[in-house]
């Protein structure tokens, strides 16, 4: 076979080319420090490579971003509930000392003060938010739990389930005197007044989440019908609650607590108390109903400061009173439905954890209301020590006659009666706010336990994705990063190889068939 010149050369520019290339793959590889770089080089190393790296991503996606913020998340939760655990504490101290001591009046009055100061700090605890998100509130994060400001612009029609343990037995003074005939009173007319005959009667009451409800609203008590296992007994089609006796205000009484009878009621009647959200039962409903439970609606337009949402709470229909037209407020009016509302985030591979506390696990109705019933009872003691107060001022008139003395006696030691009556009821409401604080403090002290369990859980995770982040990145570095002593040593491999084809086509380019004639 006849070689030629165009032959030899065109080989050496392929071979000179091929080292050049050589060279040119070595000092890519070197100056980016990466084994390849496309994924022609090696299949195998690039895919297992872009597999690295995603997981790589989502590790630092967990790690930099969705754990950091749960923990924010819940250290702003816990914060809170430790916040109210110790003011609960506070008002366990207070009730402590009220069923215990021989208050003043200017005493019991600091103590309903600060009592009512404690509870709205209480509640204001449950819009503690986490950038700009309320934390309490389940997917309604922009909603707060309780209302920031008195709110008169929306009606709720609210329907309360009520567990027959919710039935509280506690005591009113009854058959006292009205202030109206203290007022009133003189020497001249204490004759003629009947000596009031106070008495302790013993209460069974239904107490409603909400007092100051709607004042003529729609109101409904139903006993729902249970089953074998306790739960409600429902229509095989509709899935309706079956029930066994229901209630409105034709067959209710419905009035408020100034009404004289008001906690003295029949012994099957049942009165429905507006200003209070109270539901006073006779003796014979109370023995009927004893082990029932209670679906009561009713509707409140009114709701102060630090008052609890009912959207969080209970079944309910908004209505906006800014609107005048009775059909459009129906038509946009706003459903909610009592339900599970878990925030999870997702903090590894296929593993999510539940972040936070639903209000109703936390902060309690009936809290406040324990609280209200104490402020109530000592409003009540300090009632009676005024109506004492301004007969003694009679009594204190020198000019009075002896029939004029003894009618205010009389009067006076029915009111010392009544006193001792009410001071008794106000050291019974205080004991039951030790146990209402007891059951309060459990649950708050409960959710406390669970989110640093979880938090407890995530750091666990956390240290693990640390671990694991470290290890994919080692992997990935193994996999794709160029080993650099190697790479110098191949490069000036090549290096000495390149230069050679150079000078060896020198050589054989130079050479003609002249210099062999």
């Amino acid at each position: 076979m006849r070689i030629t010149n165009k032959m030899m050369t065109n080989n050496m520019l392929h071979n000179i080319n091929t080292n050049k290339n050589n060279m040119t793959n070595l000092e890519n590889k070197y100056a980016s420090g990466m084994a390849i770089q496309k994924p022609s080089d090696d299949p195998i190393v690039a895919v297992r490579a872009l597999k690295l790296r995603t997981n790589l991503s989502e590790l630092n996606q967990y790690y930099e971003k969705n754990i950091p913020d749960a923990m924010s998340w819940m250290d702003v939760t816990e914060s809170a509930l430790r916040t109210t655990s110790e003011l609960i504490t506070q008002i366990h101290t207070y009730c402590n000392q009220g069923a215990n001591d021989t208050l003043a009046v200017s005493e019991r009055d600091s103590i309903a003060k600060n009592l009512v100061a404690l509870k709205d700090q209480i509640y204001s605890e449950g819009n503690s938010n986490y950038a700009g998100r309320f934390v309490f509130t389940g997917y309604k994060t922009s909603t707060p739990l309780v209302f920031e400001q008195p709110e008169t612009k929306t009606e709720y029609a609210i329907t309360e389930d009520i567990d027959s343990s919710a039935i509280d037995i506690s005591e009113k003074v009854i058959n006292g005197f009205e202030q109206s005939d203290i007022d009133s009173l003189t020497p001249a007319n204490a004759s003629s007044l009947t000596v009031a005959t106070p008495e302790k009667n013993t209460v069974y009451r239904i107490r409603l989440s909400y007092d100051d409800l709607k004042a003529g609203g729609e109101v409904s008590l139903k006993i729902p019908k249970l089953n074998a296992t306790g739960g409600y007994d429902l229509d095989p089609v509709t899935g309706d609650r079956q029930y066994t006796e229901e209630y409105d205000k034709s067959s209710m009484t419905v009035t408020d607590s100034s009404d004289p009878n008001a906690y003295n009621p029949g012994d099957d009647e049942i009165i429905f108390l507006e200003d209070t959200g109270e539901i006073i039962l006779g003796k014979n409903k109370y023995e009927d109903w004893r082990n029932a439970k209670f679906e009561v609606g009713y509707e409140k337009n009114s709701f102060e400061k630090n008052d609890l949402r009912p959207e969080h709470y209970f079944a309910c229909v908004a209505k906006d009173l800014t609107l005048t037209d009775p059909a459009e407020q129906a038509e946009k009016a706003i459903t909610y439905k009592v339900e599970d509302q878990q925030i999870a985030y997702e903090v590894n591979f296929n593993q999510r954890l539940e972040i936070n506390v639903q209000g109703r696990d936390a902060f309690k109705h009936s809290l406040g209301r324990a609280v209200d019933d104490i402020v109530k009872a000592i409003e009540d003691a300090d009632a009676v020590e005024k109506r004492i107060a301004s007969v003694d001022r009679l009594l204190a008139d020198t000019t009075l006659t002896d029939t004029q003395k003894k009618s205010l006696n009389d009067i006076r030691k029915s009111l010392d009666e009544e006193r001792k009556m009410t001071e008794a009821v106000m050291r019974k409401a205080f004991g039951s706010g030790l146990t209402a604080m007891d059951n309060e403090e459990n649950t708050v002290n409960a959710a406390t336990s669970d989110i640093g369990t979880r938090y407890r859980r995530l750091e666990l995770t956390q240290d693990r994705l640390a671990t694991q982040q470290v290890e994919f990145t080692d992997l990935l570095s193994q996999n794709e990063d160029a080993d650099l002593v190697d790479t110098i040593v191949n490069y000036n491999a090549a290096n000495t190889v390149y230069n050679a084809s150079l000078q060896a086509a020198g050589k054989v380019v130079k050479n003609s068939l002249l210099d062999f004639l």
